[in-house]
């Protein structure tokens, strides 16, 4: 006997689990860390979706050039690609969900993807589809393309 397992609104639109605390507390981190410290250089957008050459993908974050709040120009699915895609993996995703989605911001124009484990205190920095450094722990993080430094103490506090 085979067991249905029901989705959330939240998963069935968005194409993946409902974050949890945890996932919420890193998001919340990275995005003021980075607006905090970058607020000049860059736009973080969290939950935009973005109109990929593959498929439409949602990620937890989106790193873009700074640009002005012009409420005439708003969209609903964002054409251009951001510099940076970032996702928390939640208590219920799979990792390699996360491995594909990696491919496709890639194809879709990305120049790095960010893979927050959580549990383990790391985020993996892609630079291409094969090529990342890891960070964990007390590093400083360091993203070469976009040319962001941030302490994961503070990301994983």
């Amino acid at each position: 006997m085979s067991t249905t397992v029901a989705l959330s609104e939240y998963e069935i639109e968005r194409g993946k689990p409902m974050p949890d605390k945890n996932h919420a507390f890193i998001q919340e981190n990275l995005l003021f860390l980075i607006k905090l410290m970058y607020r000049e250089k860059y736009r973080v957008l969290p939950e935009v979706n973005l109109d990929l050459p593959v498929r439409e993908r949602i990620p937890d974050l989106a790193i873009y050039p700074m640009m002005k709040f012009v409420p005439d120009e708003n969209e609903i699915r964002m054409k251009q690609a951001p510099l940076c895609a970032i996702e928390i993996l939640s208590a219920k995703q799979d990792l390699s969900e996360l491995m594909t989605k990696r491919a496709e911001y890639f194809t879709g124009g990305v120049l790095s993807y960010w893979l927050v484990l959580p549990a383990l205190y790391t985020i993996y920095v892609f630079s291409s589809p094969t090529e990342y450094q890891i960070f964990s722990g007390k590093d400083k993080l360091y993203d070469a393309k976009l040319d962001i430094e941030l302490n994961l103490e503070e990301v994983f506090q």
